[in-house]
C-alpha cells in the first residue's frame, strides 16, 4: 500500500496560551518506521499527545489526518478504535489490576474465549521473544523501566493497531533492556494479523527519542529532527549517525536563524 497512513500538515499547537508546535508536517505510510529526534523540550511529546487527543493541547492551525480521517474532532477513544496507539514515556502504575486481566479486557470481543485468548497471548510472547514473567504482576506496579516498556510493547502486539506512536520507548533503559524492547518493535514493524486467515495493513510507527542509541537496533525508514516545535531536518538513516556524532547544536542554531 502506498497511501498515507498518517498525514500531518502545518500543525500549530499551544498549551495554556503558549505556542509549542510551529508548523509540523510529516507523513507516514503503512509499514514505515519514522524516527522523530530532538532535544528535550523540542515538542516531540507534545506532538504525541496531540495525535492521541489530549484535551489540554489546542490545535490552532493545520491538520492531522489518520487513515483518511481528520483527527481534530475525534475523542481519544475514537482515535484508539480507529487504530491509533500511544505508548507512554512514563507508564502509570495501576495497583490491584493484574496484568493478564488487563490484557484480556483490552482485546475483549476480538479474541473469543478465554482459552483462545491464552493461546494468542502465548503466541504473541513467543513472537516478541518475551518471557511470561509480567503476567503474574499487577499493571506496571513495582516494575522496572524495562519491564514497563515491555508491557507497553506487549499491549501494542495484542491490540494490533495500524499506527503506533512510541514516546521514548528507550527512556531510562540499559542496553540489554533497550535491545529487548527494540526486538519487540522490529518484530511488529511489518505486523500482520496473528490469525493467518486474515491479513491487516502493515503497522506504521512513529518512534520518538532524543537518544540515537535505540536507532542502532531499530532501523528507521525516515528520520526527522525537531527543534523549537518545528521539523528542521528530514532524511534517512545517515542522519542518525550525524546526530550521534555532532548532537543537536547545529539544528538548534539553524532554528534560531529562521
Amino acid at each position: 500500500m502506498t497511501g498515507e497512513l498518517l498525514a500531518i500538515a502545518g500543525l500549530h499547537v499551544s498549551v495554556g496560551g503558549r505556542r509549542i508546535l510551529n508548523g509540523v508536517s510529516l507523513t507516514v505510510k503503512p509499514g514505515e518506521v519514522h524516527a522523530l529526534m530532538g532535544p528535550n523540550g523540542s515538542g516531540k511529546s507534545t506532538l504525541a499527545m496531540v495525535l492521541a487527543g489530549h484535551p489540554g493541547y489546542k490545535v490552532t492551525k493545520g491538520s492531522a489526518m489518520f487513515s483518511g480521517r481528520n483527527l481534530s474532532n475525534m475523542k481519544p477513544e475514537e482515535r484508539a478504535k480507529l487504530g491509533l496507539f500511544l505508548s507512554f514515556q512514563y507508564p502509570v502504575e495501576v495497583p490491584g489490576v493484574p496484568m493478564r486481566s488487563f490484557l484480556r479486557s483490552t482485546v475483549r470481543g476480538t479474541q473469543g474465549t478465554a482459552e483462545r485468548f491464552d493461546e494468542t497471548l502465548k503466541r504473541t510472547l513467543r513472537r516478541l521473544a518475551f518471557g511470561d514473567d509480567l503476567l503474574a504482576r499487577n499493571l506496571n506496579e513495582g516494575l522496572s523501566g524495562g519491564e514497563k516498556k515491555r508491557s507497553e510493547i506487549l499491549q501494542l502486539a495484542l491490540l494490533r493497531p495500524t499506527m503506533a506512536i512510541l514516546d521514548e520507548p528507550d527512556s531510562g533503559l540499559d542496553v540489554d533492556a533497550m535491545r529487548m524492547v527494540a526486538t519487540g518493535i522490529n518484530r511488529l514493524r511489518t505486523a500482520r494479523d496473528l490469525e493467518r486467515s486474515r491479513s491487516v495493513i502493515p503497522m506504521g510507527i512513529l518512534l520518538i527519542t532524543h537518544n540515537p542509541r535505540i536507532l542502532k537496533f531499530v532501523k528507521p525508514d525516515r528520520v526527522h529532527v525537531m527543534v523549537g516545535g518545528m521539523i528542521v531536518r528530514s532524511g534517512y538513516r545517515r542522519l542518525v549517525s550525524t546526530v550521534a556524532q555532532d548532537g543537536f547544536g547545529r539544528y538548534i542554531q539553524a532554528a534560531r536563524t529562521r
